[in-house]
């Protein structure tokens, strides 16, 4: 086992830990606290606030007296790209201590955590940090008659609920390019993986942005994701979920007409033609599909292989796959940790049983696994199975290390079973035949489609969803930083004698 490092037994000895409001870290209104475990070997690690709609009330107020008094949203954007720059250096400086801080919290690998999640936050803040100086607020509009110019002014408060799979990962995609626009925001992190989020707010704290620029509130998604996405203070909201969720996130925020922006689920497929090599491809589908146990949106759970080289091909990731090490985030040898908790353990369990019972075929079982040492750790393994493109496990988001496998022909027949998918999250294909690939990735319905490689997220790239996975824009790219500056019209008639028009 790696060794805990002392700054993170330091972190979890604060007990219970508080949350971020106005500056200052508080308790809960109620006084109450939940526990947040371990997935890897199920014990409690940390308690943290129980927040309900005081406490979201009073981080709303905060940021809403933050925007207008604090500086924060008038000051230069080369004043707000420091202070985000120093930030994200203090990331990067700390990157070891919040990648264990992620791996206790979500179970994922440390590697994995320290190798891509943790900078990946950083390299986005300072992405948005630089864009926010080059960006023009005030742009002339060529119209005959008039002295017309379109402004672009910070929102005022914005809000993000963030989901469990990529914590610290996801905060850093989200709110980065709201402050770089100079927004103030609450952040309302997932009760089973809110540590590296309260991390994050100790950072900002010695990276001097002023208290309320950023609050977070920790708490159930039943009362503080919902007093927060009902509340009437709000701008702007953003949710990263389920679609399930997401439609109750819609409803609250249309209520209040709050602008909304969805990252929901996805079932990813991946068009694999014979012409491929059989072994990286396989490699290389194995390894999405146990990248963070399976809880990836936007994965390749759907393997659309060439009839050709089906068997040869689900069988090369067959023993990828079983020899695939499970264990504990902070085993060095690990490369597929433990699902997030009990309740998602018991979610891709429960799937396998269920496509048993409707037909599929096992091509590699899969199901729950026991970690030696770990015996209370909410452990499986990698299953790939088989069967009719209209069974439940090739439909719905299991959210686990599980791949549906689909024999096709040709182009058109492997197009309509993606196609079939009511989301449109992002999909691959896979052949040598470079034209083949790009014409077969403009015909798959999905906001991102990739090519010999699957999830990639370069900066400047948008990301986002279409159908079930997702509205109201993306992350990643240079119009999410326009997602956070309100648009204003400003005209001036040149010759007031001639008619205004309507």
């Amino acid at each position: 086992m790696t060794p805990t490092r002392p700054e993170v037994k330091k972190f979890l000895k604060l007990q219970p830990l508080k949350m971020f409001i106005a500056g200052k870290w508080v308790a809960a209104a109620n006084g109450r606290t939940f526990a947040v475990r371990d997935p890897g070997h199920g014990a409690i690690i940390a308690h943290v606030p129980d927040g309900r709609a005081r406490d979201v009330d009073r981080a709303v107020g905060a940021a809403r007296e933050a925007f207008h008094k604090s500086g924060w949203a008038g000051a230069p954007a080369n004043d707000r790209a420091v202070r985000l720059h120093r930030l994200a250096d203090l990331i990067d400086r700390d990157r070891d201590i919040i990648a264990q801080i992620e791996s206790l919290d979500v179970g994922k690998p440390i590697p994995a955590a320290a190798g891509f999640d943790v900078p990946h936050a950083a390299q986005t803040l300072r992405y948005y940090a630089d864009l926010s100086v080059n960006t023009r607020r005030r742009e002339p509009i060529a119209v005959s008659g008039f002295d017309a110019r379109t402004v672009r002014s910070p929102y005022g408060v914005c809000a993000f609920i963030f989901p469990w799979n990529f914590p610290f990962l996801l905060v850093g995609w989200g709110v980065a390019p709201a402050l770089a626009a100079g927004n103030t925001v609450v952040i309302k992190p997932a009760e089973d993986t809110p540590l590296s989020t309260l991390y994050f707010c100790r950072l900002a704290q010695e990276a001097g942005l002023p208290p309320g620029v950023i609050n977070v509130v920790t708490g159930l998604g039943r009362t503080a994701g919902a007093a927060l996405a009902g509340h009437p203070g709000l701008n702007r909201m953003s949710f990263t979920g389920s679609p399930e969720v997401g439609r109750l996130i819609g409803l609250a925020c249309g209520r209040n007409l709050v602008p909304t922006k969805l990252e929901l689920g996805g079932k990813g497929a991946a068009v694999v033609f014979d012409d491929v090599d059989i072994p990286a491809a396989a490699q290389a589908l194995a390894e999405a599909i146990v990248l963070n146990t399976g809880q990836v949106c936007c994965t390749a759970t759907r393997w659309i292989v060439q009839k050709k080289i089906f068997h040869r091909f689900a069988g090369a990731a067959a023993k990828i796959l079983e020899a695939t090490p499970i264990g504990h985030g902070f085993e060095p040898e690990t490369k597929m940790g433990p699902l997030v908790s009990r309740k998602q353990r018991r979610r891709v369990l429960g799937y396998l049983e269920r496509g048993a019972k409707s037909g599929v075929e096992f091509l590699l079982r899969g199901g729950a696994a026991t970690v030696q040492g770990h015996e209370k750790g909410f452990y499986v393994k990698p299953a790939l199975l088989t069967g009719r493109p209209d069974n439940i496990c090739a439909r719905e988001e299991i959210f686990g290390p599980v791949a549906y496998l689909m024999p096709f022909g040709g182009e058109a027949e492997a197009i309509d079973l993606v196609n079939r998918s009511p989301y449109g999250l992002a999909n691959s294909v896979w052949s040598s035949d470079l034209a083949r690939a790009d014409r077969v990735a403009e015909r798959l319905v999905a906001a991102n489609s990739w090519i010999n490689a699957h999830n990639l997220f370069p900066r400047g790239v948008p990301y986002a969803g279409c159908n079930l996975s997702g509205l109201g824009g993306g992350v990643l790219g240079p119009e999410t930083l326009l997602d956070y500056l309100r648009p204003q019209s400003v005209v001036r008639p040149l010759n007031l004698g001639a008619p205004s028009g309507s």
